[in-house]
């Protein structure tokens, strides 16, 4: 008795052939070429074509959003924020002080006017501030359960 293997596709036979026919196939959706097998393609184009096929828009402009944001708000106020994420049109950004975190909350019209105009396609509505994180006492090697732990001495 002999099983029987399932017969491997190879790749190259099938590019061959998409390329003899002209068309290819994907999702079963048969699609015609609109240049002539072989010619080339600028990689920019390709590029575009992929970005707005699959509605990446809003991302590339959150990441670039992220990637420039000293030359977006400035050396000043870039050495004191960091963008967090983004979530429903809000972008969270964490200050180096609860101090820097009110100062911008004061001018943040301002600022969400400029991370609009310098990221387009991210769709930002509202900029949120938050401080720096505080230590966490619940964990370690000196926590106390249900106890205040390390603060519970402070006069």
């Amino acid at each position: 008795m002999s099983e029987k293997t399932p017969k491997k596709r190879d790749l190259a036979v099938d590019l061959f052939r998409s390329y003899k026919t002209g068309f290819t196939k994907k999702k079963k959706i048969i699609e015609e070429r609109s240049q002539t097998p072989g010619d080339p393609t600028l990689i920019a184009t390709v590029l575009s074509e992929l970005i707005a096929q699959r509605d990446w828009n809003s991302g590339l402009a959150e990441g670039t959003l992220f990637a420039t944001w000293p030359q977006i708000v400035g050396p000043e106020i870039a050495s004191h924020t960091t963008p967090l994420s983004t979530l429903d049109g809000r972008l969270l950004i964490q200050c180096s002080s609860t101090a820097w975190a009110t100062q911008l909350n004061l001018v943040g019209p301002t600022l969400l006017e400029t991370i609009r105009s310098s990221a387009p396609g991210a769709l930002i509505e509202s900029l949120d501030f938050i401080g720096p994180q505080a230590p966490s006492w619940k964990r370690g090697l000196r926590s106390i359960s249900n106890g205040r732990g390390p603060r519970d001495t402070y006069g």
